[in-house]
C-alpha cells in the first residue's frame, strides 16, 4: 500500500492556504517522513458563495506547485488531485503534464475530472454540457502530444494539424487516473487510463459534486470489483485510490490498531493507495501530522 497526503486547503476565505503551510517545507516533510506522494487540486475561477459560505476550499494552480515540489524532492509521486479536463485545451493541458512529469525525472500522475462547479464553467468560458466530450477528446490528445511525434486531431474547438511537442515525456511515461463515481468514470479508467480516485463522503457531497453517492467502503468495494470487470485482462495494472476519512487519525499515536485494521480493510477491497485530506490551521500542525503519520504508519511494518 502506498499512501500520499494532498496539500491542506482551507475551507472558506478567512484564512489563507499558506496558513496551513509553504509548498517547499511541507513538500520537503512529506519525502522525509517517508510518504509515497503530494498532491494539489484546482478551483481557478469558484464562485463566492461557494467559496466564503463553507462549500469550498483555497486552491493554487496544482502544475505550478508541483513543479516547486519536484524541484525540493527526489523519490515522492506528484498528483494533480485533481484537474479539471474542460477547463483547458488539451494541448495546454498535455504541454503542463509533461513539463512536470520531465522536471520531476518522471514522478508526476495526471489526476484528471470532468468537474462540477457550474459557476466555474461559465467563468471560465466553458460549456458545461460539453464536458464529458471535452475529456474524452483530451483523452485522444493526451498521448498524441506526449508522444514527441507529429500529429494532428480536430477538435470541437480546434484543429491541430501537423503539430510536434517536444521536448517529449515519451508515450507511457505519464499514468493518467480518473477521479468520479459515475459508471462513465469508472469505464474511462478501466479501459483509458491508469488509475482510479472514487469519492466518498455524505450525500450532500455527491450532490454537490455531481456524482454517484459511495458512502462507504462497501460501496467502494462494489465499484472496484465493477472496475475491474470492466478492464479484463488490464484490472492488475490499474492503480486505485481511496480516501481515508475518520479525522481521528490526526492524532497518530491514538487506537493505532483499529486504524491499522481500518486501513488494512481499504487495501483488502483492492486499493493500492491511500489517501488523506484535511484542513490543518497552521504549517507546524500540518507538519506535526506529515511526521507522526509516517513514525507510526509508514516504518518497515507498514501496511
Amino acid at each position: 500500500m502506498k499512501y500520499l497526503i494532498q496539500h491542506p486547503e482551507p475551507i472558506g476565505i478567512e484564512r489563507d492556504l499558506f496558513d496551513a503551510g509553504d509548498v517547499v517545507p511541507v513538500a520537503k516533510a512529506v519525502e522525509a517522513a517517508g510518504w509515497d506522494g503530494l498532491a494539489y487540486t484546482e478551483h481557478p475561477a469558484p464562485g463566492y458563495r461557494w467559496l466564503a459560505e463553507g462549500g469550498g476550499h483555497q486552491t493554487l494552480d496544482p502544475f505550478v506547485a508541483l513543479g516547486a515540489a519536484a524541484a525540493v524532492t527526489e523519490r515522492i509521486k506528484l498528483l494533480t488531485y485533481l484537474a479539471v479536463v474542460p477547463y483547458r485545451n488539451p494541448l495546454l493541458l498535455a504541454k503542463a503534464a509533461a513539463s512536470v512529469a520531465m522536471i520531476s525525472k518522471g514522478r508526476f500522475i495526471l489526476g484528471m475530472g470532468t468537474g462540477y462547479l457550474k459557476t466555474e464553467f461559465f467563468a471560465l468560458g466553458v460549456d458545461f454540457d460539453e464536458r464529458n466530450e471535452l475529456f474524452d477528446e483530451a483523452l485522444d490528445v493526451l498521448p498524441l502530444h506526449w508522444s514527441g511525434e507529429r500529429f494532428s486531431y480536430e477538435g470541437k474547438h480546434f484543429n491541430a494539424r501537423d503539430i510536434i511537442a517536444r521536448p517529449s515525456p515519451g508515450p507511457g511515461v505519464i499514468p493518467i487516473w480518473i477521479g468520479g463515481n459515475a459508471k462513465i468514470s469508472r469505464r474511462r479508467a478501466a479501459t483509458r487510463a491508469q488509475g482510479w480516485m472514487p469519492m466518498s463522503g455524505p450525500p450532500e457531497m455527491a450532490t454537490t459534486t455531481r456524482t454517484v453517492h459511495f458512502s462507504g467502503l462497501d460501496d467502494i468495494a462494489v465499484a472496484i470489483r465493477e472496475l475491474k470487470e470492466f478492464a479484463g485482462e488490464r484490472a492488475d495494472e490499474i492503480d486505485i485510490m481511496v480516501l481515508y476519512s475518520d479525522d481521528s487519525i490526526l492524532k497518530p499515536d491514538v487506537d493505532v490498531e483499529r486504524h491499522r485494521d481500518a486501513l488494512g480493510r481499504i487495501a483488502e477491497i483492492g486499493a493500492t493507495w491511500i489517501s488523506f485530506a484535511w484542513d490543518f490551521s497552521t504549517q507546524s500542525e500540518t507538519l506535526d501530522f506529515i511526521a507522526g503519520f509516517g513514525a507510526t504508519y509508514l516504518g518497515a511494518d507498514r501496511i
